[in-house]
């Protein structure tokens, strides 16, 4: 018999919680970081979770808005062990001329 041990999620950003059987990361489109989709951390353990606004120009790109209209490049997770980053990359557009 194989015991898998529940985990409880937290989001430090919203009211959001989640259970799972296993270690599954939870994602979820996080409130406090104008619906964004953003990592659930394990509870207990001290994280910050932020949203990093794109600083160059969008030309022509198909790239991520946040619900606020701002263009985003990345969810950032930061731990006392380490960092995680969800990165949004931009995608080109070809037009024929």
């Amino acid at each position: 018999m194989i015991l898998t041990g529940e985990q409880h999620w937290v989001c430090p950003n919203c009211p959001a919680t989640a259970v799972t059987a296993g270690a599954d990361n939870r994602f979820h489109p996080c409130p406090g970081l104008a619906g964004l989709l953003a990592p659930m951390v394990l509870e207990g353990v001290r994280a910050r979770v932020r949203a990093v606004l794109r600083e160059d120009y969008v030309s022509g790109e198909d790239v991520r808005y946040d619900g606020d209209g701002r263009p985003v490049t990345s969810v950032v997770t930061e731990r006392d062990d380490g960092q995680d980053c969800a990165v949004f990359a931009p995608t080109a557009r070809v037009t024929r001329g």
